[in-house]
């Protein structure tokens, strides 16, 4: 009995090491890859940054203009969130944070509206899908993000905010701080909130732009625009928070292989020490019949 035990640890101790091999090995995949999702995040801030400058200076000189994108509807109806997830999961409660961030938007909001669905990832599309169904999905999109698959995704947006299907759409996306920290953040995509323009700075100069056609024209041009970018510049830092997540959770999953591993270690030495000691009492209480014999 004594020896069945100890095998049963080894299977065990084995089994564990084998996860462990690749917990580890997942780790360092994630970890590869974070650096490149994090440079292309990094990158893309100064894009989105300049272009939100942009607008605010045109939205400064320019009066009256009018945009589908710019309407505030009075009657609303139906919000629409765009929910940017992984395709995939070990990655601790990455996923599991954007939901709840959704879920407790839509509690805050007392005007009890018909909510949409839009997923971007595998993962809130899977949760939707059986509570209630999405109204579009994009998956499959890969570790390398292209602006293209963004593009995909807010013209869909765009088109269902000029149609009348939803009122109101916000994105959900978890902003890259480390790979310990990923925030899950809220913002409004739709209708567009022309960003004001950071004048609290000394260092800030008032510059008189000339715009060719026109502030108007190109204002207009630029929304739509806006509109990807805000999409592109969520989906990298998605994409950045979910290896920094996934290579902490398997850190974290290759710690713990390695504490059972020695838990069971001890334990089967325990155990084999038992054996042992019944051994040697069963050899002594022998020698000592035969004795007495």
């Amino acid at each position: 009995m004594a020896g069945a035990g100890v095998r049963e640890f080894k299977r065990r101790i084995r089994s564990v090491k084998n996860t462990q091999q690749i917990t580890k090995a997942m780790e360092m995949v994630a970890a590869a890859k974070l650096r490149r999702a994090q440079e292309s995040a990094e990158a893309s801030r100064p894009y989105t940054e300049t272009l939100q400058g942009t607008l605010a200076r045109l939205a400064a000189v320019s009066f009256d203009v009018r945009h589908p994108l710019l309407d505030k509807r009075e009657d609303v109806r139906k919000i629409g969130y765009v929910i940017v997830t992984a395709d995939r999961g070990l990655c601790g409660a990455y996923n599991t944070n954007i939901i709840r961030t959704v879920d407790q938007s839509v509690q805050e909001d007392d005007r009890n509206l018909e909510t949409g669905i839009i997923a971007v990832g595998r993962k809130a599309r899977d949760f939707y899908r059986k509570r209630g169904g999405v109204d579009a999905e994009f998956v499959n999109l890969g570790d390398n993000v292209s602006y293209a698959d963004a593009r995909e995704v807010a013209q869909y947006v765009m088109n269902a905010y000029e149609n009348g299907e939803v009122d109101e759409v916000y994105l959900v996306y978890a902003r890259f701080v480390n790979a310990l920290r990923q925030i899950p953040t809220v913002t409004q995509l739709l209708p567009l909130e022309t960003p004001e323009e950071d004048t609290s700075s000394e260092s800030t100069r008032v510059i008189d732009y000339l715009y060719e056609p026109s502030a108007e024209e190109i204002l207009l041009t630029l929304l739509p625009k806006y509109v990807g970018s805000q999409i592109y510049h969520a989906m990298l830092e998605g994409k950045a928070s979910e290896h920094g997540a996934r290579m902490t959770a398997m850190g974290n999953a290759t710690e713990n292989a390695g504490e059972i591993i020695d838990n069971l270690e001890l334990a089967m030495n325990k155990a084999r020490q038992a054996a042992i000691t019944d051994e040697i009492l069963d050899i002594v209480g022998g020698a000592e019949a035969l004795k007495n014999a």
